[in-house]
C-alpha cells in the first residue's frame, strides 16, 4: 500500500495528464474528475481518478470549470449640487474725445458693469439674477443702475428639454426592470448553452453509439434468447436515452422562458423609447402651458426628469423682482421698464400683477432733464390661455409725466395721476390665425377734468364722453400653402386718452399698419413689405398733431448656397436734433441700404468679402445731418490664416458738397494661445477742402486662465465736424469678461 501511495505522489509531478472525460456514474458520482495513467506493471497502465472539485449537481462536466460569482455593483447616482451657477461678468470702460451727433460734447467716458447669472436649484428649478450699472460724464445719458431676480416658464421648459435629452442616463424604474430582464436572459442563455453542450458532447454521443451497438448485438446473440433473465436491450442505453430526453425537455422549457423574456424586454424598450420621443414632442410642440402640463402628468415620469410642482411652475409665465419689463397690451402698458415686482400666472385662467417705478420710456432715458416721479400699478385677469382664445380685463393706475398742453397750468400744480381699464379679446380663427381686439377708457387729463372738477375715477366711468377712449384691432395669419405671413393693426385714440403705452400728445390719432412676408424659391428669397400711417410718432417735440404721412418699407433677402448673401432695404430712418435746452425734435427720412457678404475658402484658406451701399434721402434744410442726401459705399475683405488675420476696407461718402474717401488696413496676430495683438492704419482724404489725414489703431486680447479675458482697443480716426471739415476723434476701450 505504501508503494502505491509513493507512486501516486511521484506521478502527480511526472505522470502523463489526461483530458477530463464525462463520467456517467449516476447518483453515486459526487465528483467531477480527471485522471492520470501510471505504470502498474510491465506494459500495464493503471487509471487513477483525481477529484477536481465537489458539487452535488455536477455529474457531467467537460473539464475543470471555475465558478466566479459576479457581484453587481449598485449604481451610485451622480451628485447633484444644491445650487448650480453659470453666467458672465463684464466691465467696460469707453472713452470718446468727440461725439458724432448734433450735440457737441468732448472727452466723454462711460463705465459699465454687468453680470448675468443662471442659477439652478437641485437641477430642477431655474432662476436668473442680473445686475447692471452705467455711469459717465455725458450730459445726454442718465446714470442707470438696476438689478433683477426673475423666473420664466420658458427657462423651466428648456430645463425639462435638457433632462429629456439625457433620458438614457437617468436611473428610472423602467431602466431597472430592463437591466433585471437582461441579466435573467443572460443566465438563461448560459444554462441553455451548458445543457446543449452536454447533450451534444462527443463522449456522450460515443457512449450512445456503443450502447446501441451492444443492444443490437444482444438481439442477434443466439444464446441470449435461451438464457432466462437476460434483457436483449441494454438497460444502460435506456437510462442514457431518458437522460438525453430530459435534457432536451429542459432546453425547450428554458428556450420558451427565454423567448418570453425577450418579448418582455423588447416591449419595455419600445415603450421607453416611445415615452422619450413623446416627451420630446410634447415639450417642443405643445400649444400652451395647460396642454403641456396635462400631457406631462399622464406620463408618470420620475422626479429626476419632472420635478414636483411642475404644474405650478409651468403656470407661472413670469416672475420678477427689480428692474423688469412690463409688456401686457397695446392700450395699457407695453414695453415699459419698471423697478418693482410683477408676476403672470396662467394655469387655465389668467392673473397678472405689476407694480413699480417707471424707469424710462418717456423721454427721460436719452436726455437728462427735470423729471416728475412716475409709477404704475396694474392688475390684469381673465379666462383662457394667453396663446389661445381668451378674455382679459385690465385695470391700471399711477403717475406719468405729461407733455404739451396737458402739462401747462397757471393757477395750480398739475396732477399727473391717471387710471384706466381695458378689455382684450383674442380669437383663434385657425391654427395660425389670430384676431385680437381691445377697447380701453382712461381718466381725463388734469386740464380736461378740472373744468368740471371731476376726479380721475369719475372721469374714467363717465361714458357720455368719448375723447378718453381708444380701440385697437390686430390680425395675424400664416398661410401654410404659400408660407405667407400677414399682420395688420388698426388703432384709434381720442385726444384725452392716457395709458402707459402711449406718448400723450393731446390730439386724436388714427394709426394703422400692414405687413406681409413672402418666401420664394424654397425659402431662398424672402420679401418683406409694410406700410404704416401715424405709427412713427415723435417722443421729443411737445406738440398736438395728427400725422397724415404714410411710411413704406421694403426688405429683400436672398440666400443661395455657395453664393453671397444679399440684403436690400428701403425704410424710414430718423435723427435726433436739439432745438434748445428744453426742446428736441426727431427728423424722419428714408434710407436705402444694400449688403452682399460671402464667406468662402480659396486654396484651403478661409476668406470673407463684403460690399455695402447706403443712401440717405434727406435735405440740408430739414436736418443737421452732415451726410444729407449722401451715397456711401464700403468694400471689405478679410483673410483668416493660421496665426494671422488680415483685413482691408475702402469706403467713399459722396455728398453734394464734398466727397470723403477712406482706406484701412488691419492685421491681427495670435502670438500665443492666450494672447492676440493687432493694429490698423487708416488714410482719409476729403475733397473741396483738400484734407489728407492719417489715422491708426491698436488692439490686444488676453485670455488668462481662471481670471477671464481682457481686451484693449485704441483708435485715432477722423469725422466731419460741424464745419464740415475732418476733426480728430480718439476712442479707447477697456473690457474685462469672465464666463463661467
Amino acid at each position: 500500500m505504501k508503494i502505491y501511495i509513493v507512486i501516486l505522489i511521484v506521478t502527480l509531478f511526472a505522470g502523463i495528464p489526461a483530458i477530463g472525460q464525462r463520467l456517467s456514474l449516476g447518483d453515486k458520482n459526487a465528483f467531477d474528475t480527471g485522471y492520470f495513467f501510471i505504470h502498474g506493471g510491465c506494459k500495464v497502465l493503471v487509471r487513477v481518478p483525481v477529484a477536481l472539485y465537489s458539487r452535488p449537481d455536477s455529474t457531467d462536466v467537460a473539464g475543470v470549470r471555475v465558478f466566479i460569482r459576479k457581484t453587481q455593483h449598485q449604481q451610485v447616482p451622480a451628485h447633484v449640487p444644491f445650487l448650480s451657477v453659470k453666467g458672465s461678468v463684464l466691465y467696460d470702460f469707453y472713452y470718446q474725445s468727440h461725439v458724432d451727433t448734433p450735440y457737441t460734447e468732448r472727452d466723454i467716458y462711460q463705465h459699465t458693469i454687468q453680470t448675468n447669472l443662471s442659477v439652478t436649484v437641485k437641477n430642477r428649478y431655474p432662476f436668473r439674477v442680473a445686475f447692471s450699472t452705467q455711469a459717465g460724464n455725458s450730459s445726454l445719458f442718465r446714470n442707470l443702475t438696476g438689478a433683477r431676480f426673475s423666473y420664466t416658464n420658458r427657462d423651466f421648459k428648456n430645463l425639462l428639454l435638457s433632462n429629456a435629452k439625457n433620458w438614457n442616463r437617468v436611473k428610472m424604474k423602467q431602466q431597472v426592470e430592463l437591466d433585471t430582464l437582461k441579466e435573467y436572459a443572460d443566465r438563461l442563455n448560459n444554462r441553455i448553452s451548458g445543457l446543449s453542450s452536454q447533450a451534444n458532447a462527443p463522449a456522450l454521443l460515443q457512449r450512445l453509439i456503443e450502447a446501441r451497438e451492444r443492444a443490437l448485438l444482444a438481439k442477434r446473440d443466439s444464446l441470449s434468447g435461451k438464457v432466462s433473465g437476460i434483457n436483449k436491450e441494454d438497460s444502460l442505453y435506456h437510462a442514457m436515452l431518458a437522460d438525453v430526453d430530459a435534457h432536451k425537455q429542459q432546453i425547450d422549457s428554458l428556450e420558451q422562458e427565454l423567448n418570453k423574456v425577450h418579448r418582455r424586454y423588447e416591449l419595455l424598450a419600445v415603450k421607453m423609447n416611445r415615452q422619450k420621443a413623446n416627451l420630446m414632442d410634447v415639450l417642443q410642440h405643445s400649444r400652451n402651458n395647460k396642454e403641456l402640463s396635462d400631457a406631462l402628468g399622464d406620463m408618470n415620469l420620475p422626479d429626476s426628469v419632472l420635478p414636483k410642482g411642475f404644474r405650478t411652475l409651468l403656470a407661472i409665465r413670469s416672475f420678477g423682482i427689480g428692474r423688469t419689463m412690463a409688456d401686457y397690451s397695446e392700450l395699457t402698458a407695453k414695453n415699459i421698464s419698471i423697478t418693482g415686482v410683477q408676476v403672470e400666472y396662467n394655469p387655465s385662467y389668467y392673473l397678472a400683477v405689476a407694480s413699480g417705478v417707471v424707469d424710462y420710456r418717456f423721454r427721460n432715458f436719452i436726455v437728462r432733464e427735470q423729471r416728475s416721479p412716475q409709477y404704475i400699478n396694474l392688475l390684469r385677469g381673465g379666462i383662457g390661455m394667453k396663446e389661445d382664445n381668451h378674455v382679459f380685463l385690465t385695470y391700471y393706475t399711477g403717475k406719468k409725466q405729461l407733455y404739451g398742453a396737458n402739462a401747462i397750468t397757471q393757477d395750480q400744480p398739475v396732477d399727473n395721476h391717471l387710471m384706466g381699464m381695458a378689455l382684450e379679446v383674442q380669437w383663434k380663427l385657425g391654427k395660425n390665425t389670430f384676431l385680437i381686439t381691445e377697447a380701453a377708457k382712461s381718466s381725463l387729463p388734469f386740464n380736461a377734468r378740472k373744468e368740471h372738477n371731476e376726479s380721475n375715477f369719475n372721469s374714467m366711468l363717465n361714458f357720455s364722453g368719448h375723447t378718453n377712449e381708444a380701440y385697437t384691432a390686430t390680425f395675424n395669419t400664416l398661410i401654410n400653402r404659400s408660407q405667407t405671413r400677414i399682420s395688420s393693426m388698426y388703432k384709434w385714440m381720442g385726444n384725452n386718452f392716457q395709458s402707459f403705452s402711449l406718448y400723450t400728445t393731446g390730439s386724436r390719432q388714427i394709426a394703422w399698419n400692414i405687413q406681409a412676408e413672402q418666401p420664394f424659391f424654397r425659402q431662398r428669397l424672402l420679401v418683406t413689405g409694410s406700410i404704416r400711417k401715424n405709427d412713427y410718432a415723435t417722443f421729443y417735440q411737445p406738440s398736438n398733431y395728427e400725422s397724415n404721412t404714410v411710411f413704406k418699407s421694403l426688405q429683400v433677402s436672398l440666400r443661395i448656397p455657395h453664393w453671397p448673401v444679399i440684403n436690400l432695404g428701403y425704410q424710414p430712418s430718423s435723427q435726433l436734433v436739439k432745438l434748445d435746452d428744453t426742446h428736441y425734435t426727431e427728423n424722419l427720412f428714408y434710407m436705402l441700404t444694400g449688403t452682399a457678404t460671402h464667406t468662402y475658402k480659396y486654396h484651403g484658406t478661409m476668406m470673407n468679402s463684403m460690399l455695402t451701399y447706403s443712401r440717405f434721402y434727406n435735405r440740408k434744410t430739414d436736418t443737421a445731418f452732415v451726410y444729407f442726401n449722401s451715397r456711401n459705399i464700403l468694400a471689405s475683405h478679410t483673410v483668416f490664416l493660421e496665426k494671422f488675420t488680415l483685413g482691408g476696407q475702402a469706403s467713399a461718402a459722396l455728398t453734394q458738397e464734398y466727397s470723403l474717401y477712406n482706406v484701412t488696413g488691419e492685421v491681427s496676430w495670435k502670438a500665443l494661445s492666450w494672447l492676440e495683438i493687432g493694429g490698423a492704419l487708416k488714410y482719409n482724404r476729403q475733397t473741396v477742402y483738400n484734407l489728407q489725414q492719417w489715422g491708426y489703431g491698436g488692439n490686444s486680447r488676453m485670455h488668462i486662465p481662471n481670471v477671464g479675458e481682457i481686451a484693449l482697443h485704441a483708435d485715432k480716426s477722423f469725422l466731419p465736424g460741424s464745419g464740415k471739415q475732418l476733426v480728430s476723434n480718439n476712442t479707447g476701450r477697456l473690457t474685462y469678461t469672465r464666463i463661467f
